[in-house]
Parts: C-alpha cells; sequence; structure tokens
C-alpha cells in the first residue's frame, strides 16, 4: 500500500481514508468523531469574517484530556499543524488555518462542567463548555463565576474566552475572564500535559492561582499559540441577590462618554454598555414581536415575585421601542450586590453622575432584557438586511476615550462616499472594564453573501425571514480598507486589544526585551511552531 505523509502530498492529493494520520485518529477519537468532509473542512477553515486560503486536512473532536494530548501528538507525529476552535465566534483568523496542511481541534466534545466544589469557591469545566452552561449549572447553587460570559455566551466558550479575551458580564466589576481563571490544565503541541496553580495534594484540586510566577498568565489571551487549554478552573462568587437597571440618553458623544467614564471609575456597575444611534437603530429594527414576548416572559421569570415580574414586565411593553430619541446616545447600567441598600447606592450615585453630564433617564428596557436573557441566539452576526457583519475594537484609556472616539468618527468620515456608493453602514458598541478602561468597537455592515458559518450559527428560522445577498467584492473591500486605516489609527494610539489572532499588530507592538521573551516561549513550548503559526505575529 502507498504510504502518504505531510512531506509527499498535498492535502487535496491524499485518499484521506488512507493517510495514517486518519488511522490514528480514528483510533483515538473514533472514526465518528474525524471529519474529512468538505463541508465540514469548510467550516472550521473560516471565522466570522475572513476565510483560510488553504482548508483544513480535516477535523478530530476529542472527548477529553488524554485523547485532546493524543491528537496532538498524532498530528506532530504526522507533520501536521493544529488549529484548536472552540465556539468559533472570534473574528481575527485566529484559528483558521495557516498552512496547507492543519488539522482543526474541535472542542465541542470537551463541553462538561467537572467539578463544583463549593467548599472552596471553584469550579472545573473543559475548554469546550460554553459560558451559557456553566451559568446555567451554578445558578442553581447560588454561585457564579465573577466574569461569567459575553454576549455570545450561547455558543462561545470559557476556553475561547480565556484565550482571545473578552468582554461583558460581571466585567465592570470584574474584568475579562482570564482574571476569573484559578487554574488551567494545557496540552502542548507534542501530547505532553501542563497543569498551572496551587493544587493540593492529589495536584488534581486547584484551589488558588498565584504560586510564584503567574504561569497561567502566559495563557490568557495567546489566541492559542503557546498551548491548547484543556480544562479550565475558574474562581466563584455568591450569586449577587439584589439587581437594578438603568438606562440613560445623551445628546452627544461628548456628553456620554464623560459619563461612561465617571461611572466606570467609581467602580458601581457590574455592566455598562453604551450605544451609538446607529446602533440603537440596528437592534431595535432587528428585533422580532416572538423575540419581544420570549423577552417579557423572561423579565417575569427574572424577579424575586410573580407580581413584580408583571410589573416589570408591563412597563417594558408600555415603552415600546421608542424610549430613545433618534440621534441620541444611549448607556445601558447593571448594578449588583448582597443589600438591597447597597445596589441602591450605586444606581443613586450614577443617576448623579449622569445628570451631571445632562444625560437624560429613560426607560430601561434594553439592560433589563439584556440580564432577563443573558445568552440569546448569536442572530445579531448578521445585519437586519441579511448583510455581513464585523466588528474591530480597541481597549482605550478612561482620559483618551473620546478624543480616540473622535479619530476613528474622522477615518469614517473621510471613507463616507465609498460607504455610500457600495452600501457599507458603521454603528459602535462601548464597553466598561474594571475601574480603568473602555472598550470601543466600531462594527460594520454590507451586502455580500454570507458564509458558512453564518448558516450554521444563526437560527435558521431567523435567517430564512432575511433578504439574501449576492458576493460583493467591491463591498468588502471597502470594509477591509477602512479596518486597515482602524488598525493603523490603533497603532499610533498605543491601544489595547482582545482576540489578537492574526488582525491586531501585537509583536510590533512590544519592546524587543518582550519580543525576545515570546519567542523564546514559542520556543519552548512549540519549538517546530505547528500550533496556529503566525498568532500574535509569532
Amino acid at each position: 500500500m502507498t504510504t502518504y505523509t505531510a512531506q509527499t502530498a498535498t492535502a487535496d492529493e491524499i485518499p484521506l481514508d488512507e493517510t495514517p494520520l486518519v488511522r490514528d485518529l480514528a483510533d483515538i477519537v473514533g472514526a465518528a468523531h474525524v471529519r474529512k468532509d468538505a463541508g465540514g473542512r469548510n467550516l472550521f477553515s473560516q471565522d466570522i469574517y475572513a476565510r483560510a486560503a488553504d482548508t483544513v486536512v480535516l477535523v478530530a473532536a476529542p472527548a477529553d484530556t488524554a485523547q485532546l494530548a493524543a491528537v496532538a501528538a498524532a498530528a506532530r507525529r504526522h507533520g501536521y499543524d493544529c488549529a484548536p476552535r472552540g465556539g468559533g465566534m472570534s473574528y481575527t483568523k485566529g484559528y483558521v488555518p495557516a498552512t496547507p496542511l492543519t488539522v482543526a481541534l474541535d472542542l465541542s466534545r470537551m463541553d462538561k462542567v467537572l467539578a463544583v466544589r463549593a467548599d472552596d469557591m471553584v469550579v472545573t469545566v473543559q475548554a469546550g463548555c460554553t459560558w451559557k452552561t456553566l451559568y446555567e449549572t451554578l445558578a442553581p447553587l447560588g454561585l457564579r463565576t465573577p466574569f461569567w460570559g459575553p454576549l455570545s455566551g450561547l455558543i462561545s466558550t470559557v476556553g475561547g474566552g480565556i484565550s482571545q479575551g473578552n468582554a461583558f458580564f460581571g466585567a465592570g466589576h470584574h474584568g475579562t475572564g482570564g482574571e476569573s481563571v484559578v487554574a488551567m490544565t494545557l496540552v502542548l503541541p507534542d501530547g505532553r500535559v501542563m497543569r498551572t496553580g496551587a493544587r493540593g495534594a492529589d495536584g488534581d484540586s486547584p484551589f488558588y492561582r498565584h504560586y510564584g510566577p503567574d504561569l497561567a498568565g502566559l495563557f490568557t489571551g495567546d489566541c492559542g499559540a503557546f498551548a491548547i487549554k484543556a480544562e479550565i478552573t475558574l474562581r466563584l462568587i455568591p450569586l449577587p441577590k439584589h439587581e437594578a437597571y438603568a438606562s440613560f440618553s445623551f445628546k452627544d458623544s461628548a456628553a456620554m462618554f464623560g459619563a461612561m467614564a465617571d461611572v466606570t471609575r467609581a467602580g458601581i456597575a457590574c455592566e455598562l454598555c453604551g450605544f451609538d444611534p446607529r446602533l440603537t437603530r440596528i437592534r431595535l429594527k432587528r428585533a422580532s414581536l416572538a423575540a419581544d414576548l420570549g423577552a417579557l416572559k423572561s423579565v417575569v421569570g427574572k424577579q424575586s415575585s410573580l407580581l413584580g415580574g408583571l410589573k416589570e414586565a408591563a412597563k417594558v411593553a408600555l415603552a415600546g421601542r421608542g424610549f430613545i430619541d433618534e440621534g441620541d446616545f444611549a448607556l445601558h447600567l447593571v448594578f449588583e450586590g448582597r443589600s438591597a441598600a447597597g445596589v441602591a447606592d450605586d444606581l443613586a450615585e450614577a443617576r448623579a453622575i449622569v445628570a451631571r453630564h445632562k444625560g437624560q433617564e429613560v426607560e430601561n428596557t434594553i439592560p433589563k432584557v439584556m440580564r432577563a436573557q443573558p445568552f440569546v441566539a448569536v442572530n445579531s452576526m448578521v445585519g437586519p438586511n441579511g448583510e455581513r457583519w464585523v466588528p474591530i475594537h480597541c481597549l482605550v484609556p478612561l482620559s483618551q476615550a473620546h478624543r480616540i472616539f473622535e479619530a476613528m468618527e474622522a477615518v469614517f468620515a473621510a471613507m463616507e462616499p465609498e460607504f455610500r456608493e457600495h452600501g457599507v453602514e458603521n454603528a459602535y458598541l462601548f464597553a466598561a472594564m474594571s475601574t480603568n478602561a473602555l472598550i470601543i468597537e466600531p462594527t460594520l455592515y454590507w451586502p455580500d453573501a454570507l458564509m458558512d458559518l453564518h448558516r450554521t450559527s444563526v437560527e435558521p428560522g431567523h435567517l430564512a425571514k432575511l433578504p439574501v445577498n449576492p458576493p460583493n467584492a467591491a463591498a468588502a473591500a471597502v470594509v477591509e480598507k477602512v479596518r486597515q486605516r482602524l488598525l493603523e489609527l490603533f497603532q499610533r494610539e498605543g491601544v489595547g486589544h482582545f482576540q489578537v489572532g492574526r488582525t491586531y499588530p501585537y509583536l510590533s507592538s512590544r519592546d524587543a526585551v518582550s519580543v525576545d521573551l515570546l519567542r523564546g516561549v514559542k520556543q519552548v513550548l512549540d519549538p517546530t511552531n505547528g500550533l496556529n503559526p503566525g498568532v500574535l505575529g509569532l
């Protein structure tokens, strides 16, 4: 029989069933969990924004750490690269294949909550566990992780979030998901297993992160460049007993940014998000009556009593969708705490801050519904008219946020004629990270054909109602042009980013010693550069 190796044939030339790699992987994970079909290979070769030039050779789905280690070792042994993928919700080429001989690691079977150790206030999950699964496992126990997920937490995984960096639920008090990590179990590209943190007498009961140098920190935000996350232990906190919500509108961006920065400095909101007028219009246009009814039901269930729930739902229904004037910037806040009095104090302070910045309180529909339905379907990854959608973002210091926002606006204004010609639109989402940074996230919409990832992630019923756009290379080129101009602005401003992937200029922004250290870590952990080559600029 002919023997095929990675060095003697390309993926398209290899009869996959005959390769030693396929046989080895089938022995490890089971033949049913090795995908060789064109649909699977295409799906795992794209993210929300980009398609790879070459598709992955195949997709392997391990069920546990031992299988993951064996798959990584087999790929290395046969001369293939590996690209780990969680929920697939990123947009910076962080897991798409960089070489034509790449095995995609599908971590969706590693989706379990392995241990809730309430006495030690830690929880351990497999890397493919979704944030929704984790939250719903802990809530009946009266527990939660400090950071508890992004808006895409229905699909996004804990491992992906820790690898990429993420924001939203709990971030105003607790920062990103990496700041809630206690320990990790990691698989190196050659199949060795590494464990971080203080881990107890049995070596498998992690309870504290900082024991000597913070090794876990190397792998938070590494985008899978250094190792593959297998198991993650996170801190627990008691589920806050009291919540409050508030929304405010502002006539101009300077007033909104002033209020947003002051609320962030005060550390009073567990979640803070802002919309520019265009994003508010898009979100309200996208909502359907069915979604409204589902939201009302969730608002009722969220309250401590049926009567209270009905009152809150009635407020949402009466407010409708006209509670923010067209043209206004909006700020939405959630407050939580152990006592009603403490939450009321935080809300009162926020109202005083907003009043100083000439904001107007409006019906708190959006934060109320966000908390009642935290992990909804990711239908917003497609525009209300079936458009493609992609965000780009930066982390900025509080004192510079509005100035950097205005610089972004100047980039968009300069490209307005091209936007108008090709049907490109932009909007903004703003969010707070702990007490010392804001996220500014411009989002772009353009008429273009959807990809496999959209069709497998968006609800079929929702997708069926949307117009179908043909391929539109000209509009896509305009989107890429504005993205590159924003990236140049970001680099000049020295801002930060999550999910660096292969998009944000990370390595070029580091000093020479840091670059040497990062390359040294890569050389020790992945000497053949077979794990996500090119990520972080390595």
